[in-house]
């Protein structure tokens, strides 16, 4: 067997990198394309290595010919790379796919060696290898029969986006018997370049060929296994998070803040959003007016405001649309003067909007701080009630109080009527107090939220936040309220923020959300009933403490760090780079071992220990989590 690279192209998108070099000397983690792929397929034993070159030629061969590889280098010259694509590239090294069975690679991929092997130990002489169609992916889809004979490629052009559940994307890495290349792909390859010129990709051939009443090439199936090809910086970004390593790898992921949508098979649990809402036939409605959204403006905040308050049943002077919550919470602290009150640890883009003026609670700490904390009704395990918060804050100089209910990332909950004795005490003191309700749907007291008129009018100083993001699963349109009876505060963070700051996506979402209340209802009985499942799961792993949460997450508490040798039996325990039960190593090792992602809190201000928080998902996610949890902790 022998291997056929194609490398002869510009790749003009990744601009400043490709300049001086062809684009497979793009490195990602400090290591080039080619290098990798030359290094994978010297373990292969191949009978040489075909490297079709072009653009910056002479300096990728020079490059090359300085590696260790082992596999004999013969290179192929396409000296009009500038005015020809890849099916003249292979055309010119025709004669070598009449030689030998030939793996065939673009040199713009990156790739874990077990895709390769996927293709090499496949009995089938002639495979084409594919993904499961992800909305990330670009480029040529096959169609497959119910025994992976591939019936038809399809490109841009023709692609059918109602038909995406039936397309596996070509990985742009085939498998091809010398047979299939001297009966039927050579042939076709050179008429088809005699026909039709140079200047189209190689599988238009195999388009043609998969026409034939009979078939022959086959489709073999990644189940999970890291690719990426790279066109463009973006590209390459992704890449250089989806293949570093250990810690590193983690680094990278969280820096992101989201976006992971485009990492194949990564099971989220850090971000935190209801999975069980919105449902399909609001999802049909937003699909079916997608059009209309898209090509139209949004309305300005004005109109915005009387649909949210038409949504929660105030009067649009009560209250503003944020983009998310996050945009309200700055507009709103970067206009309140004064000292701000919080229980840590929090939700930090409260105290991060005060840096240098924050006074904090820290309950799950203050039993061994007790002399420093005077007048503190003091918590244990983080748990904390409203007359504890009253307590510690009763001789502190604060004007502003933020509260999450339930707690972020404790979850720990104040039921209504306490929270109303706070709201009381605030009001009496001239504290303001900033409610941040994000989570509070997800509480068994199904009247815990305060975004009442009739509340909002008795307790002047209360603000109220809501994420939906957070409550109806759906954070890509970026929706947040906030709300209080001080209309000239509300009024003046209108103003703030820009007039068109959320989308026509946004806009219609809350246009039509009242129809499906009763969907709503259901799904929050659901995330109820999979967190109180998901918590027995947790609690039944041994060395795990799992906190009681009414949130659609859990905090959980590593018991005391315990070495790890390295003979550990799983490949995600050897891979992780941490040696020790802690949070870090945790999160390293479900990510590097079953590409999950969990929120490591063991940074986070007001925790002392090992914790980590998990998203509450749909039941068979959370075992598939729970089982990783088990036998990393086993």
């Amino acid at each position: 067997m022998q291997a056929i690279i194609l490398a002869a192209g510009m790749g003009k998108r990744l601009k400043e990198r490709t300049r001086d070099a062809t684009k497979c000397m793009v490195q990602v983690g400090n290591v080039t394309l080619i290098e990798r792929a030359l290094a994978v397929l010297d373990k292969l034993s191949l009978k040489r290595v075909v490297l079709v070159v072009g653009y910056q030629g002479q300096k990728l061969r020079d490059y090359v010919d300085g590696l260790d590889i082992h596999t004999p280098v013969v290179y192929v010259e396409n000296s009009i790379y500038d005015r020809t694509n890849n099916i003249y590239s292979l055309y010119l090294a025709r004669e070598y796919l009449l030689e030998d069975d030939t793996l065939l690679l673009e040199s713009d991929l990156i790739f874990e060696e077990s895709v390769l092997w996927r293709l090499v130990r496949h009995p089938y002489p002639s495979l084409a290898l594919v993904a499961r169609y992800e909305s990330w992916m670009d480029g040529t889809v096959v169609t497959l029969d119910e025994e992976d004979t591939i019936t038809g490629f399809t490109g841009k052009k023709d692609f059918d986006f109602d038909k995406t559940g039936s397309y596996y994307k070509t990985v742009n890495i085939y498998k091809f018997g010398r047979e299939f290349s001297e009966s039927l792909y050579v042939p076709f390859l050179e008429a088809y370049c005699h026909a039709l010129g140079h200047n189209a990709y190689y599988e238009q051939v195999l388009k043609v060929i998969a026409y034939l009443d009979k078939p022959v090439l086959k489709a073999a199936r990644l189940e999970g296994e890291r690719w990426y090809e790279i066109d463009d910086e973006q590209d390459l970004d992704i890449a250089e998070s989806l293949f570093a390593e250990g810690q590193e790898r983690l680094k990278k992921m969280q820096r992101r803040f989201g976006g992971y949508w485009r990492y194949p098979g990564l099971l989220d649990y850090c971000y935190l959003v209801n999975p069980f809402y919105p449902g399909p036939k609001m999802i049909a409605e937003m699909k079916h007016n997608f059009e209309a959204l898209l090509t139209a403006y949004p309305s300005g905040m004005e109109v915005n405001s009387l649909l949210a308050a038409k949504q929660f049943g105030l009067k649009k002077e009560q209250i503003a649309v944020g983009n998310g919550a996050a945009e309200l919470i700055k507009a709103i602290l970067e206009r309140l003067p004064g000292k701000l009150g919080v229980i840590l640890p929090t939700f930090e883009e409260y105290p991060n909007r005060k840096p240098d003026d924050v006074v904090a609670y820290t309950p799950g700490i203050a039993a061994k701080q007790e002399t420093e904390r005077p007048g503190a009704c003091l918590g244990s395990d983080y748990a904390y009630s409203a007359q504890d918060i009253m307590a510690f804050f009763e001789d502190k100089a604060i004007q502003i109080l933020a509260l999450i209910n339930p707690d972020n990332p404790s979850g720990n909950y104040i039921p209504r009527k306490d929270l109303l004795r706070l709201a009381g005490w605030a009001q009496k003191r001239g504290i303001r107090l900033i409610l941040d309700e994000s989570f509070a749907d997800f509480a068994k007291e199904q009247d815990g939220s305060f975004l009442s008129e009739e509340i909002l009018c008795a307790y002047p100083s209360l603000l109220i936040i809501k994420s939906i993001s957070k409550s109806f699963g759906v954070p890509g349109l970026r929706l947040g309220v906030a709300a209080g009876a001080d209309r000239e505060l509300i009024q003046a963070i209108k103003k703030d923020v820009s007039i068109w700051n959320i989308n026509s996506f946004g806009e219609f979402y809350m246009q039509i959300c009242e129809k499906y209340r009763a969907d709503y209802a259901r799904s929050l009985e659901k995330i109820i009933r999979a967190r109180e499942e998901f918590a027995e799961g947790l609690g039944r792993i041994p060395g795990l403490v799992c906190y009681p949460s009414q949130a659609n997450f859990v905090m959980c508490r590593l018991e005391e760090a315990v070495k790890r040798e390295s003979e550990e039996k799983t490949p995600a325990k050897r891979k992780c780079a941490v040696p020790n039960r802690s949070a870090a190593w945790l999160t390293e090792a479900l990510l590097s071992g079953y590409n999950i992602l969990i929120k490591d809190l063991s940074g986070k201000q007001g925790l002392n220990g090992e914790y980590i928080r998990l998203a509450v998902r749909r039941p068979e996610e959370n075992e598939r989590l729970l089982a990783a949890m088990r036998e990393l902790l086993a």
